[in-house]
């Protein structure tokens, strides 16, 4: 979702400004001072459930994180044609599910912001298997919940970890985001093919057939 169908400028934003910025004003640190000590704190529970979750940034910093999201909220905005792109897979024969790292309650308000739900037939937090999509043993996991067939589903995620995964458990068509947040560079070297814009994209029915 984040990167993928939503501009990631929302999330860096708040992460890199916004919660840096609160936690300095509850500790009386500059904003760079608060950086210096949140990074390394982030940096250490990336690709883990952790980093992810909500309620262990609002117990592990004393800042009410899911209040801070909607404070922020005005940022929440969807990528470049991501509507138009979901709005033709509704009119195709496709399952379209969204399979995503955000704690419930992000996604929650995301969802509100957006109102995108519509557009899948499920939609499935990682928080739910307890591990999130850089974990192989997700895979499994939502494999048996979902029974899907890998060799004739698309994932598309802007993570490169999470795409690794993915293709070693064995997703046969994934794609990657060149520019997941629309203030930042577009990103180049990528392990994966990357699409800037869906329109890129081939006929779903051709890429799976």
């Amino acid at each position: 979702m984040d990167g993928t169908l939503l501009d990631l400028h929302f999330d860096n934003h708040f992460w890199q400004q916004f919660v840096p910025q609160k936690y300095a004003e509850k500790h009386g640190l500059s904003v760079e001072e608060s950086q210096k000590q949140l990074f390394p704190r982030f940096k250490a529970q990336y690709g883990t459930l952790n980093w992810y979750c909500l309620d262990y940034w609002s117990q592990q910093l004393d800042l009410n994180i899911v209040a801070l999201k909607r404070e922020l909220q005005h940022l929440i905005r969807m990528r470049v044609d991501a509507l138009h792109f979901l709005q033709s897979l509704a009119n195709s024969n496709k399952q379209v599910w969204m399979v995503t790292n955000a704690h419930p309650h992000a996604l929650a308000l995301k969802l509100e912001r957006t109102a995108i739900a519509p557009y899948f037939q499920r939609i499935i937090s990682s928080h739910e298997f307890g591990k999130p999509k850089e974990f192989l043993q997700f895979w499994h996991e939502l494999q048996q919940y979902l029974h899907f067939d890998p060799r004739r589903t698309l994932f598309i995620d802007d993570s490169e970890a999470v795409l690794e995964t993915a293709q070693r458990f064995g997703i046969e068509h994934i794609l990657s985001i060149s520019h997941p947040d629309s203030l930042a560079p577009e990103r180049t070297g990528l392990k994966f093919p990357a699409i800037n814009q869906f329109a890129e994209i081939l006929p779903i029915e051709d890429m799976l057939c």
